[in-house]
């Protein structure tokens, strides 16, 4: 068979791709889309291997299978290996709490089943505060790319024996594709858990199966060079508007993957522009081979596979480490994708090119070589000699990692809390609400109402344990008359008790994980049943930024006669905690009933008030938290 083009435009390509998706999980709020690398990575694969496929049965007449899957064991296996072993040992060493269920993840990995793994043991790609972030939690693309090398010559020998015309192979292909893409949409509209779909070999088959069938209709060996100069230019000219496509839903808030336009055709609009530009840099009268090919774009592309799967361990072990991410937003990345590179540049000299190449003769040579006492190539007996500390190590973490048990994160102290607050928050809430529904609005004078709460300061005191933690009698008195609409979202749940004993005409909405667009139906909600009460708080931020454009609805959807306190966040772990409180301050300045409460600045300096993830308040925190907010809202709430 002779040989294949080598089609240099697509390590610019694999460029693009590994860097949106590094970009996506240093910042997933700035750089929204950049999961979609990966379905790039998936149209090249089922372009690439189809069109090889193809050729080597129209040519010959067959193809050969076992050398196939010889060449893809040596390829991709040594770098996933290593992987794998250098995370176990770094894990054995210094982050023991990831121990759990390392053994289960290796031989997942190995089997290529690990995004099943995933699903069965629920497994979030989304979640900002899982208590053990895993470091392979990016592995289950690896595994759908597995299980699509070991069934896809067996897909093609079938396809090529029974549906014979590539006609008809390309609408077989082409029909699976968009019922893979269909099945994503009806599944996500029918509240399956979203990492079912996205993790599902079946609903991102599509990507895969759009690149096999644009080789069907468009190998690249029969592509034509006699074409005119306006083909040309029309080629050129679909490939740039396939590439504006692509880098537009890369950076567009549509694409965010935790959203339903993701998967009612965002992600399969996204993979047909993929196979567009595959094509078009494919052909070889069109000049986007020549714009995507450059030596930073060759160095990248080269070492994707390695880049790809050095990002994750990288990132968990080097944030487990430095804690306050949100002061050092552009070193701190900056640091991280050095040594992802660095990582990733010895991968490749060492492991990957190497290990390609490898044969049985070649290295039963080398460990003879290696072991004789006449060999004076020290380097590379350091090298042997390093590769069995990390293998014995790494071995040694995945051999424990059965007996060490799981730390229930819904067990702990903190998710105790907030379960409990959540249900009482409940009950309260159904009785608050039916009080604000029937109370008669009325606006009672401010110097009136701070002498009642004088007088009762002295004859009958509340709450006097909380005079400790920075909040006066009087304010005390003055917060148990204000009604409160609040809605927060896992920092207020967990501190709903206490607030809830500070202000007992409150209705306190709070949940885990929320962001600020879960405050829009809320408020409209609480409109809608005449609930909304004149003083709201607003404890949103701590799981990820907002433009000012959704402050300015919720401030306009509130209206001016509605007094707002907004908390600020204490989140130094994430890169976004700067970036939400100088929003807040820039907010305040613009709308007259808008008061910060800052909690950031009033805590950054106390870190025994919080649990290990430095965000959540412990029970003390929680009092000097719900104290600060009381104090203020007692100081500026309309009554």
């Amino acid at each position: 068979m002779t040989k294949n083009r080598f089609i240099t435009g697509y390590s610019g390509l694999r460029a693009l791709a590994v860097i949106g998706v590094i970009l996506y999980h240093l910042n997933p709020n700035t750089f929204v889309g950049g999961y979609l690398g990966v379905p790039i990575f998936f149209v090249l694969s089922g372009y690439l291997v189809t069109d090889h496929m193809l050729k080597a049965y129209h040519e010959q007449g067959y193809y050969d299978q076992h050398k196939f899957y010889f060449g893809r064991i040596k390829k991709l296996y040594p770098p996933l290996i290593a992987v794998l072993w250098l995370s176990a040992a770094y894990i054995f060493l210094f982050q023991r709490d990831l121990l759990v269920k390392l053994a289960q993840i290796v031989v997942a990995n190995l089997l290529n089943v690990y995004n099943f793994w995933q699903i069965i043991n629920g497994q979030s790609y989304f979640e900002r505060f899982a208590t053990n972030e895993s470091p392979f939690t990016h592995l289950w693309t690896m595994s759908i790319n597995g299980q699509f090398y070991l069934l896809w010559p067996i897909v093609i020998y079938l396809l090529v024996k029974f549906a014979k015309k590539r006609k008809t192979i390309f609408w077989i292909l082409f029909g699976v594709s968009l019922a893979s893409a269909l099945e994503m949409a009806l599944l996500y509209h029918s509240g399956v858990d979203i990492n079912r779909i996205y993790y599902g070999t079946d609903t991102r088959f599509f990507s895969l199966g759009l690149g096999a069938a644009l080789a069907v209709i468009w190998p690249m060996e029969k592509l034509r060079t006699d074409v005119t100069i306006t083909d040309t230019y029309i080629l050129d000219g679909v490939g740039l508007v396939a590439l504006v496509g692509l880098i537009w839903l890369f950076l567009s808030p549509q694409m965010n993957p935790e959203h339903s336009f993701t998967y009612d055709g965002g992600m399969l609009l996204f993979t047909l522009l993929t196979a567009i530009l595959v094509g078009i840099i494919a052909h070889p009268s069109s000049h986007w081979n020549k714009w995507l090919t450059n030596p930073v774009f060759n160095w990248i592309g080269s070492r994707s596979y390695g880049i790809y799967l050095y990002q994750f361990p990288v990132m968990i072990f080097f944030e487990d480490k430095v804690t306050n991410v949100a002061d050092h937003v552009f070193l701190y990345p900056l640091i991280e994708i050095a040594l992802i590179l660095v990582l990733s540049e010895i991968s490749y000299r060492f492991i990957e090119r190497p290990l390609g190449k490898i044969t049985w003769v070649k290295l039963k040579n080398y460990c003879s070589q290696l072991f004789k006492k006449s060999t004076t190539n020290y380097f590379a007996k350091l090298q042997a000699i390093i590769g069995c500390l990390v293998f014995l190590i790494g071995t040694a973490a995945i051999l424990v990692s059965p007996t060490v048990k799981a730390r229930d994160f819904n067990k702990s102290q903190l998710a105790t809390r907030i379960r409990a607050n959540q249900v009482q928050q409940k009950k309260d809430n159904q009785v608050l609400i039916t009080k604000l529904q029937k109370a008669k609005k009325k606006t009672r004078q401010r110097t009136k109402l701070v002498n009642e709460a004088r007088r009762a300061a002295k004859s009958h005191p509340v709450n006097q344990s909380f005079e400790k933690y920075g909040i006066s009698q009087v304010d005390l008195q003055l917060v148990r008359k204000v009604q409160l609409t609040a809605i927060g979202d896992s920092v207020m749940a967990g501190s709903s008790d206490t607030l809830r004993q500070l202000m007992p005409k409150a209705v306190i909405d709070a949940a885990v994980s929320r962001q600020l667009n879960a405050a829009f139906g809320l408020i409209s909600q609480y409109q809608a049943q005449k609930a909304l009460a004149n003083n709201v708080l607003i404890g949103l931020g701590t799981n990820g930024p907002f433009p000012m454009t959704d402050l300015d609805q919720l401030m306009k959807q509130v209206g001016p006669k509605t007094q707002v306190f907004w908390i600020n966040t204490h989140v130094p772990s994430k890169p976004w905690q700067n970036q939400v409180n100088h929003l807040l301050e820039m907010a305040a300045k613009k709308y007259h009933n808008l008061i910060i409460i800052d909690w950031y600045n009033y805590s950054k300096k106390h870190p025994n008030w919080f649990y290990q993830d430095n965000t959540h308040p412990t029970p003390v925190g929680s009092k000097y938290y719900s104290a600060l907010i009381a104090k203020t809202i007692a100081k500026h709430a309309r009554f």
